[in-house]
């Protein structure tokens, strides 16, 4: 917003807000919406952006809703994937980590279903994607090398140890990305990730040519301008 000629008003700790007196999410949109001409929400629960999107008088831009969806990451994402693989043609597109809880990779999968796009799902038991996301042709698997060969995008997702049981802890380190998968890929994939990342990307994989994810970070800054030029164009009288 800055980049483009607007200001911010950053609000990051509810306790100096009137939140921590009770307020609850739809009072606190009407107040912000009052001085704003958008609003970016991220929040701890699921549906939360709907529930403000219903009570807001000025656009609602969800950044994150908990568990549930994260779509301006989703568009940001299918860029990247347009602008280094293409989407005019069928392709394969690997989705691996923590699918239960990961919006990324919930939105991305909406997006994709738009294209000729075959799913592939790698995951630990118990962290699938949930089956409302799932289509009769996506491909499942337990372990990326029986996949890794045949897509044309691996998308590496943080698996969420703050989500999970106890009991699951001990299968992440199966749900990594490393140099040997890399060379059983093909020599066109790319590799992306969300970010932050943790252990499923070891950093040795950054000087790989296939390696996108920081392109994809700087390709979000272009994606989330467009998207407030698209919703400003008609109603604010600035000029971009």
């Amino acid at each position: 917003m800055v980049r483009l000629g607007g200001s911010v008003i950053p609000i990051n700790d509810v306790s100096f807000s009137s939140v921590s007196k009770g307020e609850n999410l739809e009072d606190t949109i009407r107040t912000l919406a009052s001085y704003s001409d958008c609003i970016v929400l991220r929040h701890p629960e699921k549906g939360a952006a709907q529930w403000a999107a219903a009570v807001s008088p000025v656009p609602i831009i969800n950044a994150g809703d908990g568990v549930g969806e994260h779509p301006t990451q989703a568009l940001l994402d299918l860029y990247t994937i347009q602008r280094h693989v293409g989407l005019s043609r069928k392709i394969d597109v690997c989705l691996m980590g923590d699918l239960r809880h990961g919006r990324t990779v919930h939105s991305l999968s909406r997006l994709l279903r738009l294209y000729d796009v075959r799913l592939h799902m790698v995951s630990p038991p118990g962290l699938e994607m949930p089956a409302e996301l799932t289509h009769k042709t996506d491909k499942v698997y337990t372990s990326l090398d029986e996949c890794v060969s045949q897509v044309d995008v691996i998308y590496v997702t943080r698996v969420q140890k703050e989500r999970i049981a106890p009991n699951l802890q001990n299968t992440l380190g199966k749900y990594q990305l490393t140099p040997e998968h890399m060379i059983k890929a093909r020599g066109t994939s790319i590799i992306m990730h969300p970010l932050p990342r943790v252990d499923e990307l070891p950093s040795s994989l950054d000087s790989d040519p296939r390696a996108v994810y920081f392109k994809q970070m700087r390709y979000g800054l272009y994606v989330r301008q467009a998207i407030f030029l698209h919703l400003f164009s008609n109603s604010v009288p600035w000029k971009f």
